[in-house]
């Protein structure tokens, strides 16, 4: 029974890896928007890449607009001297209220850390940075940086460790992006007026072109459709359907890890930045 019984599992795996295979694929799920070229899908849509010259960057965006969602994304960082330039994933709605939640890799020099900014946007309103270094080095092999966005809270993680969470504090006042459909945004651009130690370190045109890969993306995520979700009412989406991340929250080893990640790779938190929030601190840096 046991050898019969490993027959059959090596098909239905096989199955299981085409489902997984078929279900990310850039030709797909994204649009190249700018890049003249630089920007490129390959290996039958398993790769993208985006590409970074003097002249210009690059970019794409996801077909589909998503209002909640679990989704990863496999990058690869411009290697080497990366100073001056920045890639940037998040996701984003439109108009000038807009929501927004980012991930920023700002390069550094050979040699130097990555930092990892994130941010969160709601109603057209920003300054909720938070910075870190890695654990590891982003740019020698792909790793995976996600997004849990449900009704109650959203978790920035990497390689499954949280990093930051940001809670629905609603009930104090707290905007919370929650009725805007956003898209899937990346771009790779120079920013060397601000991304590398202030602006002092500038881009060496000398490494051009600079290029960050991407792969293995997967959204488990709410669709938005001519204004109709397909998880159901955009005030309190279905749970049913496998979407058990509409309801997920940190467990405590999750909470761990968040507190090492804090302790030892956190580089700025806009709550503990007294200089900058002369009249008190935002509402949410109060609470826990």
């Amino acid at each position: 029974m046991a050898s019969s019984t490993g027959i059959l599992m090596v098909p239905l795996l096989m199955v299981s890896l085409m489902v997984a295979a078929s279900a990310s694929n850039f030709y797909n799920d994204f649009d190249i928007t700018w890049g003249d070229g630089r920007a490129k899908i390959l290996n039958n849509g398993e790769l993208l890449t985006l590409n970074l010259d003097k002249a210009s960057g690059s970019g794409f965006q996801s077909r589909n607009e998503f209002l909640f969602g679990k989704i990863d994304m496999q990058l690869k960082l411009v290697p080497g001297n990366s100073a001056g330039t920045v890639t940037a994933y998040y996701l984003s709605s439109k108009g000038s209220t807009w929501d927004e939640i980012d991930f920023e890799f700002l390069g550094n020099l050979s040699g130097d850390p990555y930092i990892l900014h994130t941010n969160v946007f709601s109603q057209g309103k920003g300054n909720r940075e938070q910075q870190f270094y890695l654990w590891f080095d982003p740019t020698a092999d792909f790793h995976t940086y996600s997004i849990l966005w449900n009704p109650q809270r959203i978790i920035f993680s990497v390689d499954g460790t949280p990093i930051r969470e940001f809670k629905n504090m609603e009930s104090n006042g707290v905007p919370f992006p929650k009725n805007q459909a956003m898209r899937i945004y990346s771009s790779l651009w120079n920013a060397d007026d601000w991304a590398t130690r202030g602006g002092l370190v500038k881009t060496d045109w000398n490494n051009a072109p600079f290029t960050a890969s991407y792969r293995n993306f997967n959204a488990n995520a709410c669709v938005v459709s001519n204004g109709a979700s397909s998880c159901g009412s955009n005030s309190s989406p279905s749970t049913s359907n496998n979407n058990a991340w509409l309801a997920e929250e940190l467990d405590s080893t999750s909470q761990e890890r968040l507190q090492w990640v804090k302790k030892n790779y956190m580089i700025y938190n806009y709550c503990t930045d007294t200089k900058r929030f002369p009249q008190g601190m935002p509402a949410e840096c109060n609470m826990s």
